[in-house]
C-alpha cells in the first residue's frame, strides 16, 4: 500500500490541484480586468463529503436534542460566476472586481498552505510510525 492509497492523502493531493487550477482561473479573471464584457469565472469547490463516504467513513453530523441547539447550515459555494455580488458591473460590462479577485486569491493561497503543511506533517508522522524520523 502507497501514501498515495491513503484516503486523507487522496483527499489533500485533490485539493492542492484544485487550488492550482483556481489559481489559474483567478488570475485569468485579473488579466481580463479591462477587457470590454469578460465575465468573471471561478471553480466550484470539490465535495470531499463523496470521496470520504467512497472510504468507508461515515460523516459526523450534528445532533439536535434541545430545541435552542444551533442547526446545522448547508455549505455555500462559490457562487454563479455571472453574479458580481455587491459590487455593479462596470460600464464596459465587464464582471470582474479586482478588489474581489485579489481577496480570492489571497484566500486561495492560504488554504493551499495550509492543505500543503497537512500533507507535509501528515508525511512526518508516517514516518515517525515506522521509525525513519
Amino acid at each position: 500500500m502507497g501514501i498515495s492509497d491513503l484516503s486523507v492523502f487522496k483527499a489533500l493531493k485533490t485539493k492542492m490541484q484544485w487550488h492550482q487550477e483556481r489559481q489559474q482561473v483567478l488570475s485569468e479573471n485579473v488579466a481580463n480586468a479591462d477587457t470590454p464584457g469578460y465575465i468573471g469565472r471561478d471553480l466550484k469547490a470539490p465535495k470531499f463529503s463523496d470521496s470520504l463516504n467512497r472510504s468507508g467513513v461515515r460523516p459526523v453530523t450534528m445532533a439536535v436534542t434541545e430545541p435552542g441547539h444551533m442547526h446545522a447550515s448547508s455549505s455555500r459555494g462559490l457562487g454563479d460566476p455571472r453574479k458580481v455580488g455587491s459590487f455593479e458591473v462596470t460600464p464596459d460590462d465587464n464582471s470582474v472586481v479586482l478588489e474581489e479577485q485579489m481577496m480570492k486569491v489571497t484566500a486561495n493561497q492560504m488554504d493551499y498552505q495550509a492543505a500543503t503543511t497537512l500533507y507535509s506533517r501528515g508525511l512526518g508522522m508516517l514516518k515517525t510510525a515506522i521509525g525513519k524520523a
